[in-house]
């Protein structure tokens, strides 16, 4: 009977063991943080991408707005952009993307773009928050702006394709019933 009551205590308190270590306080919480919003971002938002039919890349919901494809283009050259200065780690050369280019081709520079993400964050620390860093031709940022203005990027680019999406009748990923 004992070992019964010290299992079932065992199965009670271990969740509360579980969060009590996970809550431990993280010695670059920046860094940690930015790194959890980008493990959500790169997969909701290739996901977003993939949901649109390729025939609704062209999709705009103004004429004066972007198309859907640009939007696509923008997301993958806006991360390797900040995710390099963020990091100090070079970006790899890309292929010219335009936003007539076949789904398939901007889905993939989409997950490569977010793939360099989180390779090249992957050991940012907090340790320099205060360095500047050039994010536009000759406009310098502190890192911890940089970081502020990804995390920021991610959301607001997110919120774009969900509008897009909604508006051709396609739930965005986030908006999915859970299975």
């Amino acid at each position: 009977m004992n070992r019964i009551a010290c299992s079932l205590l065992a199965l009670a308190i271990a969740p509360a063991l579980s969060l009590a270590q996970s809550s431990a306080p993280s010695a670059n919480p920046v860094a940690d943080a930015l790194r959890q919003s980008l493990t959500r971002s790169s997969k909701i938002m290739a996901a977003a991408a993939e949901a649109m039919p390729p025939e609704k890349f062209s999709f705009k919901p103004t004429a004066s707005q972007n198309s859907y494809g640009h939007l696509i283009v923008h997301i993958s050259e806006s991360n390797f952009r900040f995710c390099s200065a963020v990091s100090g780690v070079a970006a790899p050369e890309q292929p010219k993307l335009t936003e007539t280019d076949a789904k398939e081709k901007l889905v993939a520079a989409v997950r490569s773009s977010f793939d360099f993400c989180s390779t090249s964050l992957g050991k940012l620390d907090d340790s320099h928050l205060a360095d500047s860093v050039e994010l536009f031709a000759g406009r310098s940022f502190s890192r911890a702006a940089a970081i502020l203005m990804l995390s920021g990027s991610w959301a607001d680019h997110y919120t774009e394709q969900a509008m897009y999406l909604r508006l051709n009748n396609i739930l965005p990923p986030t908006a999915q019933p859970q299975k």
